[in-house]
Formats: structure tokens, C-alpha cells, sequence
């Protein structure tokens, strides 16, 4: 016997459904939980002095450039984004190194989203494609049957 729903939700047993609903609330779980862990152990490793850079004004002495692969796994600053600049305070004449964003680091990471982006789009079009297709021959084999049967 040919079921004529076409809504595949509606369709389902009750234990699939439980099953699909089990397995999403785990997923969602293992996400919110990540992110809460992230959160304490961002709070947990702030310095205890503040760089001078974010309570008074600076002035940047050396542009924004990637760090030695030395400095990386040295400064802490380095390991943030891979990129530093060096800043001087202007009340207290310090010199420090604040971690930056490159333009280069801010396109490549664009590009790659956008080719991301397109990948899903061709991929989801050729299932739809598919599915369409896989769907206009179950109508037509119905309305043969149907035929046949008069």
C-alpha cells in the first residue's frame, strides 16, 4: 500500500521521530555545552594587568605583519591571530605588541567562505534536481497505474 503523504516529517513512525529528536537534543547539548566551557575558560585566563593599549589612547609604530613562527608559539599575543603590531601608549610611553587583524588573513578567509557557500549551493541544487525528478517519476508511475487500472 503506496502512502500518498508527501511531507516526510508527517510521514514518520513515532520512533524515528523520537530517535531524530534524541539525536538533535544531544547534538544541541554537545554545541551549547562547548560553548559554555569556551566561555569559563576565557574568563579564567585573563591577565591580571591590563596592556596599556586598551585603557588609554596609542599610536601604532609598526603596521600590522605576520608573527616568526618563534614569536607564535612564544608571545601569547601571537597566538591570538598569527598577526601583531606594535604600539605605544601615549600616557605612559610603553611599547607593546597588540594582536591585529591582516587585511591578506581577512581576504583569504572571505574567499574561502564565499567558495564555501557556492560548494552548498551546487550541492543542495543537485539534490534538489535529484529529488524533483525522483518525485515527477513516482507521479507519473501513479497516474500509469491508475490508468492501467480502469
Amino acid at each position: 500500500m503506496e502512502s500518498d503523504c508527501r511531507i516526510p516529517v508527517a510521514c514518520c513512525r513515532p520512533r524515528v521521530l523520537l530517535l531524530h529528536a534524541l539525536f538533535w537534543g544531544l547534538v544541541s547539548l554537545r554545541v551549547f555545552g562547548a560553548a559554555l566551557l569556551s566561555e569559563e575558560k576565557t574568563t579564567a585566563v585573563k591577565p591580571a594587568v591590563a596592556p596599556c593599549w586598551l585603557l588609554e589612547n596609542f599610536v601604532v609604530l609598526e603596521e600590522c605583519d605576520r608573527c616568526s613562527d618563534f614569536n607564535a608559539k612564544t608571545q601569547s599575543v601571537c597566538r591570538q591571530t598569527g598577526y601583531v603590531e606594535r604600539v605605544n601608549c601615549t600616557k605612559t610611553s610603553r611599547q607593546e605588541y597588540k594582536s591585529c587583524r591582516s587585511a591578506l588573513m581577512e581576504e583569504h578567509l572571505f574567499w574561502k567562505f564565499e567558495a564555501a557557500m557556492l560548494a552548498l549551493t551546487v550541492v543542495f541544487a543537485v539534490l534538489v534536481v535529484i529529488r524533483q525528478r525522483w518525485l515527477d517519476r513516482l507521479a507519473s508511475e501513479k497516474v500509469r497505474r491508475q490508468i492501467e487500472s480502469i
